[in-house]
């Protein structure tokens, strides 16, 4: 078996081993504040080669007989319909989307948390639909003067003002459908509740980066900055556990920051803070599995590159503020990089300026650079699609692979039913009808077979991509970057 320089099944041994060890450190209840992806991690599994973007989802299936999981999500974003920008899904949908994944693999969910919760149609009718299908639904206040005012927090008009969760298993995972749901306040609030009634539990955070027992500006820890760049995250040496042990440490700001308040509060709660630092607070592992840090680096370093990408995406389309470029230059020269090393991108706007049209190029794995662009019947991404496994299937690239008699009622139905403006195939139209044709078109089976050695491979494109374009490669696990112009200046794209 080919070794990788993740080891992920030694993570899974650690992870968990070091999860359960902290459970039993709090009497057998701990609520876990559970940050990033618990599954589709495809930033760890691009940074961390070897890395299972489901890893934390079988961690915790290993145990699942201790686990249940808490979603918590403020209700501020369910009313105004808060879009994510990864999945481009609202936080509504997010959150259901959680639910059902959980359920069907087994885990047991067991209640959903509205944080910052004000009666409103919205809510209010979200909150109805998840009890409809047979959930708990809690609701949590806001506190004023959170996380500062200690005296109000640690009282029943503050945390003991929040209805409780019931929860009947050791471990309790709470988690979110993004950054600024309500996580730890859920499970301040549950510690409150559970002092109060005698119940002894504990508190732990999950979150896979920043990697603390890496150096600060190490390209796993940058490329997480990278990833976070419009969320203001910065990471920091921790100063409270360089103080009372000596060692250096990685944590980011907004832990370290609110850190002494947090302190605070558990010495209200528990009479003592069982934490001297907000290292202490974490259990994560990720950082022992490393096997090739060599190619850990390499990884980051690209992941960094096409980050830069990324964020010049979203300031164009106003998503990010332009800020974030600046942030993305220091980034950029922390870790030592130039744009220039993503080789892809020069031939892709070279090609684009011969052609006039947009262009995409992907790198394969043997450095070999294929390019196609838009033409009359293809779409750019669909062309290098079919170029790139024509070449590694070893078929003449002016061979065709389409025959007219599958091709032309795709783009009949296109154009005279679906109302398109083109009749212009997609990547993914194109890899249905070579699927059709595989049955009878040995050549097209030969092609759809080299679909697989495309995964981890990289791509540019000359201009912003549809979604559905953009997904496909996606899924296909190619890395693509994009031009941050709309093909001849155009608002909607999605139609190209």
């Amino acid at each position: 078996m080919k070794k990788t320089p993740f080891n992920n099944d030694k993570y899974l041994k650690i992870q968990r081993d070091s999860i359960l060890k902290r459970i039993s450190k709090f009497g057998d209840k701990l609520y876990l504040e559970f940050g990033g992806k618990l599954f589709d991690d495809y930033h760890a599994s691009r940074v961390l080669p070897g890395f299972k973007s489901d890893s934390k989802l079988q961690m915790l299936l290993g145990i699942k007989n201790k686990v249940e999981m808490v979603v918590v999500v403020n209700a501020n974003d369910i009313s105004s319909n808060k879009v994510r920008n990864d999945t481009l899904i609202t936080y509504q949908e997010e959150v259901e989307r959680l639910i059902d994944t959980y359920r069907e693999v087994g885990l047991f969910v067991s209640s959903v948390v509205i944080s910052f919760y004000e009666s409103g149609m919205v809510v209010d009718n979200f909150i109805k639909k998840l009890e409809n299908n047979g959930l708990n639904v809690y609701r949590h206040y806001k506190i004023n003067g959170y996380p500062h005012n200690i005296p109000l927090i640690v009282s029943d008009d503050g945390l003991g003002k929040n209805e409780y969760i019931k929860t009947s298993k050791p471990l309790v995972v709470v988690t979110a459908p993004g950054p600024g749901s309500g996580k730890m306040a859920t499970c301040l609030s549950q510690l409150y509740h559970d002092n109060r009634n005698g119940v002894r539990a504990g508190y732990a955070k999950y979150e896979t980066f920043p990697v603390w027992n890496l150096p600060l500006n190490h390209p796993l820890n940058l490329a997480y900055e990278a990833a976070t760049v419009d969320l203001n995250d910065v990471n920091m040496i921790d100063p409270y556990h360089l103080e009372k042990y000596g060692v250096t440490t990685v944590n980011y700001n907004r832990d370290i920051e609110v850190f002494p308040l947090l302190k605070n509060i558990f010495e209200q709660i528990y009479g003592v803070s069982p934490y001297e630092s907000p290292t202490d607070m974490g259990v994560n592992k990720v950082g022992f599995a490393i096997d090739d840090e060599n190619k850990v680096i390499e990884a980051c370093n690209k992941e960094i590159i096409r980050r830069y990408y990324q964020t010049e995406k979203n300031v164009y389309l106003g998503r990010f503020k332009d800020e974030c470029i600046d942030k993305m230059d220091i980034l950029l020269n922390k870790a030592s990089l130039s744009l220039s090393r993503r080789k892809c991108v020069s031939t892709c706007l070279k090609e684009a300026e011969i052609s006039g049209e947009p262009s995409l190029t992907i790198e394969l794995h043997n450095g070999r650079l294929i390019t196609g662009h838009r033409s009359e019947l293809f779409g750019a991404t669909a062309a290098a699609l079919l170029n790139a496994i024509k070449y590694l299937a070893k078929i003449d690239k002016n061979m065709y692979l389409l025959m007219p008699m599958v091709i032309e009622p795709i783009k009949e139905l296109k154009v005279n039913f679906l109302h398109r403006s083109n009749a212009r195939l997609r990547a993914e139209e194109v890899l249905l009808a070579l699927s059709i044709q595989s049955k009878t078109n040995p050549l097209a089976e030969l092609a759809l077979k080299q679909l697989p050695k495309l995964v981890g491979t990289e791509a540019h494109s000359s201009t912003i991509l549809s979604e559905v374009d953009l997904g496909t490669l996606t899924r296909l696990g190619i890395r693509v970057s994009e031009e941050p112009v709309s093909y001849k200046k155009k608002l909607y794209t999605n139609n190209q």
